[in-house]
């Protein structure tokens, strides 16, 4: 038995075509259920996951303190069988996703860890300047350069697996991180899956196991690259923070001095980029200042929660 596990916040738009593809899974031997965990969704959502009650092994659980990881948590406590597997509500699996999942980790009794391959699907053909983003971290999708084996980064949650022993050890996902609203630290499964690395845990890359990431509309404008980036910034600074920097760092405003630095550089390099007629010189020096901004507010977020315990 596995458990297919993920939470849903107002997810009506893709949630039937979504639960649709669930409906031609192959099914494992050992069998599997699905748990969504409805994050306080104010459409219809909870409408839609009913109709597929018959057609799925579904179980549905509401809950309305907002938080995507606050949600998982709440999920891990109808999950059954030896593993959880981890997708988000806008992703669509390939038919023999589970069972080639399943073969895999059955393989491979020694790590705790699996990823799969996250493809693009695009709401309507990208922009050219999509290219000149970071694409994984931006989009949730993996590096095409992948192949099967050890990895220690490049999981993310639309597609990844864990032992359910892991959790019954009492582990849990981190509310501090992962989508809360619109304005929050990315990084809420890396986060985890680094946290379960320096315990002892490692990770397994699995080629076969494909889902595509359904990228919209609004996702391919700058201004919404442009706030991700400093997401992402925000995440990589927490992120950092599970092993601290070396002794020695100065700290001016409970920011280290080196993040200044490195805002002013990316500063003077994006004054310089407004005088050029470059669009990708624009683009990727905003992008840049951005994500050292996002590091400069974590920064100042970690202060005052530390200051509130």
């Amino acid at each position: 038995m596995l458990t297919v596990l993920f939470a849903t916040r107002n997810g009506a738009k893709t949630l039937s075509s979504v639960l649709e593809a669930y409906t031609q899974l192959e099914s494992p031997e050992s069998g599997w259920k699905l748990v969504i965990i409805d994050n306080g969704s104010t459409d219809k959502t909870k409408e839609i996951i009913r109709t597929f009650r018959g057609l799925l092994p579904l179980t549905y659980e509401f809950e309305g303190t907002l938080g995507k990881n606050a949600a998982l948590n709440v999920g891990l406590k109808f999950i059954e069988g030896d593993l959880v597997v981890l997708t988000d509500d806008d992703v669509f699996p390939r038919p023999d996703w589970l069972v080639t999942m399943r073969a895999s980790i059955d393989a491979h009794p020694s790590y705790s860890i699996f990823g799969g391959v996250i493809l693009p699907r695009w709401e309507v053909p990208p922009p050219h300047w999509v290219a000149w983003t970071r694409q994984s971290p931006m989009f949730a999708i993996t590096n095409p350069a992948f192949r099967e084996g050890p990895v220690t980064d490049g999981i993310f949650g639309p597609n990844m697996a864990i032992r359910t022993a892991v959790f019954d050890d009492g582990i849990r996902f981190d509310v501090s991180i992962g989508p809360r609203g619109s304005a929050y630290a990315m990084g809420s499964e890396t986060e985890l899956i680094q946290r379960l690395q320096r315990q002892g845990h490692i990770a397994w890359h699995i080629q076969g196991a494909v889902v595509e990431h359904f990228i919209r509309d609004y996702q391919m404008k700058k201004t919404w690259i442009l706030s991700r980036a400093i997401r992402l910034g925000r995440g990589e600074y927490r992120l950092s923070q599970g092993d601290g920097f070396p002794a020695g760092v100065k700290y001016w405003m409970d920011v280290p001095r080196f993040l200044f630095r490195a805002i002013v550089e990316r500063g003077i390099l994006l004054v310089l980029a407004w005088f050029s007629l470059s669009e990708k010189r624009r683009f990727c020096a905003r992008w840049e200042f951005n994500y050292q901004l996002g590091k400069i507010m974590e920064a100042r977020i970690l202060k005052r929660e530390r200051q509130s315990t």
